[in-house]
């Protein structure tokens, strides 16, 4: 039975003033792991999980040691049929992005930026706000450490009215995707004022010298 490291999408937003916009957001892509198979252990500065897949014959395990310091209590999970999806607050207010999702600064293969939840540091606060009230505290996690294992049942019952996971940004800049037509708009520029009236001058002129021939 394989054992396989799963990939790992994440994005951040960050806030020297609040809380709740300076976070890390986490997917964990282990497709059929049901919440009684996995086990998720969060500390302030690694995360460790593994689940596994009766239908794909597979086991997952990963760790993680973070570039800087996790709040445990204020994290929040939901997991899906696909995804284990976490959003872990930072411990310090920072208006700056961690420049890394880990301590050691070497590129691994299976953690890749969340482009569809990038957006540029200075641009955090134009992004449309999305409702992530699924989530739910960090208590409701199996396996967790320090006195928070339990049921998933714990899940769910988060209050994210306001957070934006939109907003969140991280690794590689994405591309730019935004061309402008202007060029077409050439093609389709409509006569100028005036074109009609010589057009018409032209015609008569040409009536007039027939008409003397």
């Amino acid at each position: 039975m394989s054992q396989v490291t799963p990939e790992v999408l994440w994005a951040q937003r960050s806030s020297n003033a609040d809380p709740e916009k300076n976070f890390i957001y986490l997917t964990i892509s282990v497709p059929d792991v049901p919440k009684e198979n996995l086990k998720l252990d969060l500390q302030p500065t690694t995360l460790t999980f593994t689940g596994h897949s009766e239908t794909l014959k597979r086991t997952y395990h990963l760790d993680l040691t973070f570039y800087s310091e996790i709040d445990t209590a204020e994290s929040k999970v939901h997991h899906t049929a696909r995804n284990v999806e976490l959003k872990l607050r930072k411990k310090d207010l920072n208006e700056d992005y961690w420049p890394r999702l880990l301590k050691e600064s070497k590129k691994v293969q299976f953690l890749k930026t969340d482009f569809d939840k990038w957006v540029d540091e200075d641009e955090q606060n134009e992004a449309p706000e999305d409702d992530f009230s699924q989530f739910g505290g960090m208590g409701g996690m199996p396996g967790m450490g320090g006195g928070m294992g339990g049921g998933m049942g714990g899940m769910g019952g988060g209050d994210f009215s306001g957070i934006d996971f939109s907003k969140l940004g991280g690794g590689d800049m994405p591309g730019a995707e935004e061309e402008d037509d202007d060029e077409d708009d050439d093609d389709d520029m409509p006569a100028l004022e005036g074109d009609d009236d010589v057009k018409e001058e032209a015609t008569e002129e040409t009536a007039t010298t027939k008409a003397s021939a």
